[in-house]
């Protein structure tokens, strides 16, 4: 899936050190996980084991770990999301609660959103400078949406970018492969999460998937 374009990226090899590198888990919601929420998208389960593998080694190396939470006021005039998708997460309510596959801590950090991106006028920038991050490596859902449009973010911002193919899911098997693609080409690197876990661990470098070919 290479192209003229595209091709003309620099390859890179990447450390994370985690010190200097935050969990961050877009979106991973009732609301998109579960069975009765609001805009469940089908295969969510495939991502627990490998999100679960690369928490536990960021716990373990001592990286923070970001929950981002897509949250809307419920009496908003005007919601600029729900006038392209369905209502979902609703601030309060069950939908926009973690799921608890993941085992949020009381000690994680927790960020609000209203719009796809986690940096959109959110508190996460100035948070990850306060913790003198950065690298990030980002999974959750979808990877076409909100994790497409996080990444975009962080790398206008500076921030070096991480994501695990493995876990992080779009709307389709297209936009899957189209996101990373684009995220591996133009805004950070594609790995797997046994990969990140085991970098994080210093158990050996990061495998960086070439998604040109």
């Amino acid at each position: 899936m290479s192209d003229v374009f595209s091709s003309k990226n620099l390859a890179a090899s990447v450390t994370l050190d985690p010190a200097t590198t935050a969990i961050v888990v877009v979106d991973m919601l009732n609301d998109f996980c579960k069975p009765g929420g609001a805009m469940v998208l089908p295969g969510y389960e495939r991502l627990i084991g490998p999100q679960r593998q690369v928490i536990a080694a960021g716990r373990e190396a001592g990286a923070p770990i970001v929950f981002v939470i897509d949250a809307h006021r419920g009496n908003a005039r005007q919601d600029r999301e729900f006038l392209k998708r369905t209502p979902h997460c609703i601030e309060g309510e069950w939908g926009s609660g973690v799921i608890d596959d993941l085992e949020p801590q009381a000690d994680d950090i927790r960020i609000i959103k209203r719009r796809y991106s986690a940096f959109f006028n959110t508190d996460l920038d100035v948070t990850l400078r306060d913790f003198r991050i950065r690298s990030l490596v980002v999974m959750g859902v979808v990877t076409n949406i909100c994790v497409r449009s996080t990444i975009h973010d962080a790398f206008f911002m500076g921030y070096e970018c991480v994501v695990p193919e493995d876990c992080v899911a779009a709307t389709g098997p297209r936009e899957q492969e189209s996101s990373l693609y684009d995220i591996a080409t133009h805004f950070g690197v594609v790995s797997t999460a046994q990969s990140v876990s085991a970098h994080l661990l210093g158990k050996g470098p990061l495998d960086i998937l070439d998604l040109e070919t």
